[in-house]
């Protein structure tokens, strides 16, 4: 029998999403009408009844966990059907608003949300939180989802989003591949990670397999990693979570995005990569062309399939052996529109998901991440040696150094379409320097924050 391991990791792993003023949470039932937020708990915690109901879905493509979800709570409550649509993320952030004011789903996949809530397109779970018992799990879990009227503070307040698990980023790599250049465990210092890139190269192997083109630039991944390296998660928050003051163009942040210039010149990344969407780098990387990937742990279960035992997993190591490290880290967020028909069930669903043993599997299996819920839960079972069983103990690491990030693409609602994407491709394309990203970032922040 092979060995097991089982672990839960009570300093949940925290980000900043949230939103202003939304409609509140209704009464009980699935079809009763909405009222508007009074901050007091329905009189029962709600849940889909048993007549028949179809919950309308917005899911992003190419990731299997909401529908895997969505499909065993059919099996545990037959009278709920899906009815689900799916579009890549990309096209997901640029059509929210739109989606959620012209055709609200009763749940859907969210980018960052402060504008959505600001104009009144996602309910307010507050009600919820009460009737379901969310306000006892860990504060840190919802601390992220979480915003006061206005949409300026972030991190307290008003709940308006829900998360089917916490994921996590870091670097997976071909174990093939890097035995091909004698790495034989991950790098301890951005030191090595730069030797075993440079030695990759040599060797004729890829060095980086990595996604840049369409509406959300995956170089972002690697930049936040670098400016982990480089200084602590603090200020980089700040920024995010948009406190006064807070800048993005900072000496150590110049740093690091000198040395993804670096990485750039170096050809460490493959020459089409701004043509390169996500789906294209993960089978490129499946086909092995890559020894790097900078990734989420959202990945773990579908690598434990595809690449059985030939993948490891490793945070971004530190610019000094030994030092601190940090990883962006978020829940994968779901919201119900303000206008939701079935919005009692799909809170239902939401702490389902977060509490039903078989969800919580699912959520690990699958998600390869760690599931929401009471800090007391059991966490399911997770095979030793695997990519999965790598995230989850790379996830404690970052709890226990405090390490958590949000992800630089969340400062605003626009910042990673129309700033970080555009100003990352010239910079692989030339046409753009380190420190003229920074500034037109900071510059981009400034404008959109100031207009929020």
């Amino acid at each position: 029998m092979s060995r097991r391991i089982r672990r839960w990791n009570g300093a949940v792993l925290t980000v900043a999403l949230g939103g202003a003023l939304a409609a509140g949470c209704g009464a009980p039932g699935g079809d009763a009408p909405q009222a508007e937020a009074t901050g007091t708990s329905p009189s029962s915690a709600p849940t889909c009844g048993t007549a028949p109901v179809t919950l309308n879905g917005y899911f992003e493509t190419g990731f299997p966990l909401p529908k895997d979800l969505a499909d065993e709570f059919t099996k545990q409550h037959p009278n709920v059907k899906w009815n689900i649509r799916e579009d890549q993320f990309a096209v997901i952030t640029q059509n929210a608003p739109r989606v959620l004011a012209d055709d609200p789903p009763d749940l859907m996949r969210l980018p960052q949300v402060s504008e959505l809530v600001k104009n009144n397109l996602l309910k307010n779970l507050d009600g919820y939180a009460k009737a379901f018992g969310w306000d006892t799990w860990p504060a840190s879990q919802l601390q992220q989802m979480r915003m006061v009227p206005g949409g300026k503070t972030r991190g307290e307040g008003s709940l308006y989003a829900m998360g089917l698990n916490f994921s996590m980023t870091g670097v997976f790599y071909n174990k093939k591949l890097a035995a091909k250049i004698g790495m034989s465990a991950p790098p301890a210092t951005l030191a090595e990670l730069d030797d075993a890139l440079a030695k990759a190269k040599s060797a004729g192997v890829q060095p980086i397999a990595q996604f840049n083109g369409g509406a959300t630039g995956g170089l972002a991944f690697p930049l936040q990693d670098l400016m982990a390296a480089y200084g602590p998660p603090g200020p980089i928050n700040d920024w995010i979570f948009q406190k006064p003051g807070a800048t993005i163009d900072t000496p150590s942040n110049l740093q690091a995005t000198r040395h993804l210039e670096k990485w750039i010149k170096a050809g460490y990344f493959w020459k089409d990569v701004n043509a390169v969407d996500y789906a294209t780098m993960m089978s490129r990387f499946i086909k092995g062309e890559g020894l790097f990937m900078f990734n989420g742990d959202w990945e773990s279960g579908n690598l434990d399939k595809q690449m059985p035992g030939d993948v490891g997993f490793f945070l971004m190591p530190p610019e000094q052996e030994g030092g601190a490290q940090a990883a962006m880290s978020a829940p994968l967020t779901f919201g119900i529109s303000s206008r939701a028909k079935n919005a009692d069930c799909a809170a239902f669903f939401l702490n389902w998901v977060a509490t039903d043993a078989k969800a919580r599997e699912i959520g690990v299996k699958v998600g390869g991440s760690h599931p929401m819920g009471p800090a007391d839960a059991a966490m399911p079972e997770v095979e030793a040696g695997t990519v999965t069983a790598s995230t989850l103990e790379a996830g404690a690491k970052i709890g226990k150094d405090n390490g958590a990030m949000d992800f630089i693409a969340n400062a605003t609602g626009a910042i990673y379409a129309k700033s970080w994407t555009p100003q990352l491709q010239k910079l692989v394309a030339g046409q753009q320097t380190p420190d003229g990203l920074l500034k037109s970032v900071q510059s981009d922040y400034t404008s959109q924050v100031g207009g929020s």
